[in-house]
């Protein structure tokens, strides 16, 4: 029977339980690189079984993955533990150098290699000079995410450490492995218990501002009491936000300092209609725009009472009691001036049409004509 063209290459074979544990395209990619080991003769270093394989062969072999797709997968493999890399990301490099992650004391299929076997070296003291390999460092950036410099600054503090006890090993890389991958966790640790520890604290119903917050306020002029009932709407605002910043204190200083500002301009300028007091006095803003209109200081306060007495009676509310006794007092100017320009008309008499000047008039009269407060 000939071969069906629905499977013209040879079939990949991958384990599903191994699928299963590791991910699918990492137990393709682990088994593919496991088979090279038949055909290859691995190099054996610090008691792994390393092998090299280009890039091209790769991307011909497994042809659903590209450059990037490869060095994804190897990387997973990595992450999880199953094999070591220490060649450059197979996208910018030509060539995968790895090993499985498992101690070997012979190659595979050692029958058909001709290099004789590993000899074991003599244990030794650290040289006061030494230095990791290459490899090495590699090695931790890979595999660990260590950077380079981090490694060779714990390097001083390695050979000091051991120099001074006198001790001698067999393979110092592997203590000086485990030395940088030891200081690099207690640095990571390091690091997020000081991220942990810059992070405000919760924002709860009992926080206060500091003492130095308060002492601020208060020489600004603040009324304490102002600034006691303040604080529940700034925490309520900040812990419906979900954080409150590291700043909390800055911010509540710079939060009732605008809450101030307004309150205090709601009160030298109010907005809400209110009723004329019986000892209401104008602001000298109102004199300030009376001289500068030309009209008579004292004939204005001699209008004032008579003012206060109608608003009062009137019972209304207005939210500016100045301007109503601006315009109160320029409509009574306007009909004197009047009165004084018909009487010059008629001989120094007053004009038969004129209504007379306010002083001529009964209060009654006075009152019920309320144009001037239209």
């Amino acid at each position: 029977m000939s071969d069906s063209s629905l499977v013209p290459e040879r079939q990949l074979v991958f384990s599903p339980g191994l699928a299963a544990t590791i991910g699918l395209e990492e137990a393709i990619m682990l088994q593919h690189l496991q088979a090279l080991y038949e055909h290859h003769t691995p190099q054996q270093r610090n008691g792994f079984a390393w092998l090299s394989v280009e890039r091209d062969y790769l991307l011909r072999s497994l042809p659903f993955w590209d450059a990037a797709a490869l060095h994804r997968v190897c990387r997973c493999l990595v992450d999880k533990g199953v094999i070591l890399v220490e060649s450059p990301p197979l996208h910018s490099a030509e060539r995968l150098v790895f090993a499985l992650n498992e101690r070997r004391r012979k190659a595979p299929h050692t029958a058909m290699s001709t290099e004789p076997p590993p000899t074991r070296r003599s244990a030794s003291p650290l040289p006061a000079n030494w230095c990791p390999s290459e490899d090495l460092l590699q090695l931790l950036a890979l595999n660990h995410n260590i950077p380079r410099q981090f490694a060779l600054d714990q390097l001083e503090d390695f050979i000091f450490y051991w120099r001074e006890r006198g001790e001698t090993h067999h393979a110092w890389e592997n203590k000086f492995r485990q030395h940088v991958t030891n200081n690099w966790r207690h640095h990571q640790q390091r690091e997020a218990e000081t991220f942990r520890l810059s992070q405000p604290a919760p924002l709860d119903r009992h926080w206060r501002p500091s003492a130095d917050a308060l002492e601020i306020l208060t020489r600004s002029g603040v009324d304490p009491g102002f600034i006691d009932e303040a604080i529940p709407e700034f925490v309520l605002y900040w812990h419906e936000r979900g954080s409150a910043p590291k700043e909390l204190n800055s911010k509540f200083i710079q939060h009732i300092r605008v809450q101030w500002a307004k309150y205090s301009s709601s009160l030298a300028h109010p907005t809400e209609p209110q009723r004329i007091s019986e000892h209401w006095q104008p602001s000298e803003d109102v004199f300030d725009i009376l001289r500068m209109s030309h009209i008579d200081i004292e004939f204005a306060r001699s209008l004032l009472p008579e003012f206060i007495i109608y608003w009062r009676d009137s019972n209304q509310a207005h939210a500016s009691w100045n301007s109503k006794f601006l315009q109160h007092v320029k409509y009574h100017w306007a009909k004197r001036h009047k009165l004084t320009q018909s009487e010059s008309e008629h001989g120094g008499q007053p004009g038969t049409h004129s209504t007379g000047r306010t002083r001529d008039r009964s209060l009654a009269e006075d009152l019920s004509d309320t144009s001037w407060a239209d």
